[in-house]
This record gives C-alpha cells, sequence and structure tokens, in this order.
C-alpha cells in the first residue's frame, strides 16, 4: 500500500478552473474500482492551497489511475497557472487506522 499526499497553492484567479479540473478527473476516477485505490482532495482554509491524499493498492494501480487523460490535463493546467512556489508531494506511512483503509 502506498500514501500520497500533495499540497500546492493556486493563485485566485485559477481557483474555479482548478476546482472544474478536479471534478473532471474526479468523475473520472469514481469509474475505477473503489477496493483499489481512494483519491480525497481537501481546499485548506486560506480558500486557495488544495491537499491531495491518495492511496494505491500497489504501483500498478498508481500508474494506471494517474495515466488518466482528465488527471495529466488537471497536472499540466496546474502547473501552467503559476503556482504560488511549487507543489510539494510526500509519501506518507500509515501507522494506525480507526477503519480499513483499503477494502
Amino acid at each position: 500500500m502506498k500514501t500520497i499526499k500533495v499540497t500546492y497553492t493556486v493563485n485566485p484567479e485559477f481557483i474555479s478552473k482548478n476546482q472544474e479540473n478536479i471534478d473532471s478527473f474526479m468523475k473520472d476516477f469514481r469509474e475505477i474500482s473503489p477496493t483499489d485505490f481512494r483519491y480525497v482532495v481537501y481546499l485548506l482554509g486560506d480558500g486557495k492551497t488544495f491537499m491531495h491524499l491518495s492511496t494505491y493498492a500497489n504501483d500498478e494501480i498508481q500508474k494506471r489511475v494517474l495515466a488518466i487523460e482528465s488527471f495529466t490535463t488537471f497536472q499540466r493546467q496546474r502547473d501552467e497557472s503559476g503556482l504560488q512556489g511549487s507543489h510539494k508531494v510526500e509519501e506518507l506511512k500509515l501507522v494506525a487506522s480507526s477503519h480499513d483503509v483499503l477494502t
């Protein structure tokens, strides 16, 4: 199992477009088996910093999910929008959970 956290801050004029792009790839993600991965996106309190938290059963499903066209379009447009700083990618190690993470 692999869990990844990505955070980034967009410029105020890109917030709506970023949300639209997220909605697009999430629609496609919902068509994939929910037992193989989980993907959630949060908007932080400043209203312009997004946090993506994804958990994958294995590297193969991660590669498959991240290759979906709507997701690659989201990434490209996000990066081309002129982020405030750069996006930060962190791999997390599960210590404990009150529920089964991938079932």
